[in-house]
């Protein structure tokens, strides 16, 4: 893949998640992704085609039925066989929304996308939640509001499986809060879809790969510090001194005086240091 092809995909990332970034269209975007992980071209047009075959058969299914959360896990989990991958949770794959589509299985946030951007199709009102340890989406349906677990066959999830769900991620003490409902905007899911393979690729210790990945990321979320942050680590990493200083400084403008204190002195002796290794 050239530098000038890689940019340009860059840039078509990020004109998709420019905005506010409550709403995206996460298929379009979570597949650029897919793209620029890929140092051979690719022909979307299959995928978004499958992707709309199953919002018409949901369309079709809810003319005959009637509206019900149930028909999405009818469609997706039981008509195109789309299931969580137990067996190889952390394969990169999973979190590649191409393969995920070839292969029918993936994490929770790539399975979530689909289910987000098929129910959205259907005119419903759908978003991810923050839930810990275990992404999970919200649909809106004449009303009802409705718990989707799209990693487990698209199951509903009553406040009773939440809670069992939660204590298994995190501790036997834990109880249902009411931020663990709270919407994440498009941004978030993306971001998270991403961090995924970046944090796999660090425990590969692949350096190059996550700072790849990081590139992506900070096109999903522009001047975001953590990830500025992050950057400026990585290059020092990779032995980039001065896109490194590139980075600390953008982190200290971008988080500004009420940042992280830690997070702001740890970036200024960095800078310090690496200024005066250029010198």
């Amino acid at each position: 893949m050239t530098a000038e092809l890689d940019n340009a995909r860059l840039a078509r990332l990020r004109d998709l998640c420019a905005g506010d970034g409550e709403r995206l269209d996460l298929l379009e975007a979570a597949l650029t992704l897919s793209v620029l992980r890929r140092p051979e071209p690719i022909d979307l047009a299959p995928f978004r085609e499958h992707v709309a075959a199953m919002a018409a058969t949901l369309a079709s299914l809810v003319h005959r039925r009637g509206a019900s959360a149930e028909a999405l896990a009818e469609i997706i989990a039981r008509g195109y066989a789309y299931r969580g991958d137990t067996e190889s949770y952390d394969d990169l794959q999973n979190a590649d929304l191409v393969r995920v589509i070839e292969r029918r299985k993936g994490l929770p946030v790539a399975l979530s996308i689909l289910y987000l951007h098929v129910a959205r199709q259907q005119g419903w009102d759908a978003e991810g939640l923050a839930f810990p340890g275990h992404f999970l989406i919200r649909v809106a349906i004449d009303g009802a509001r409705h718990v989707v677990d799209p990693f487990h066959d698209g199951a509903l999830r009553d406040a009773a499986d939440l809670r069992d769900l939660l204590r298994r991620v995190a501790g036997s003490e834990a109880e249902l809060e009411p931020q663990h409902f709270d919407p994440v905007p498009d941004r978030d899911v993306l971001l998270r879809l991403e961090n995924n393979v970046r944090l796999r690729l660090v425990k590969r210790e692949d350096w190059a790969g996550a700072a790849q990945s990081l590139d992506r990321m900070m096109a999903i979320a522009p001047g975001q510090p953590d990830l500025l942050f992050e950057a400026g680590q990585l290059s020092l990493r990779l032995d980039k001194r001065r896109a490194a200083i590139a980075a600390f400084e953008r982190f200290l403008e971008a988080s500004g005086p009420a940042g992280d204190p830690a997070l702001r002195q740890r970036a200024s002796a960095l800078l310090h240091e690496l200024r005066r290794g250029l010198n």
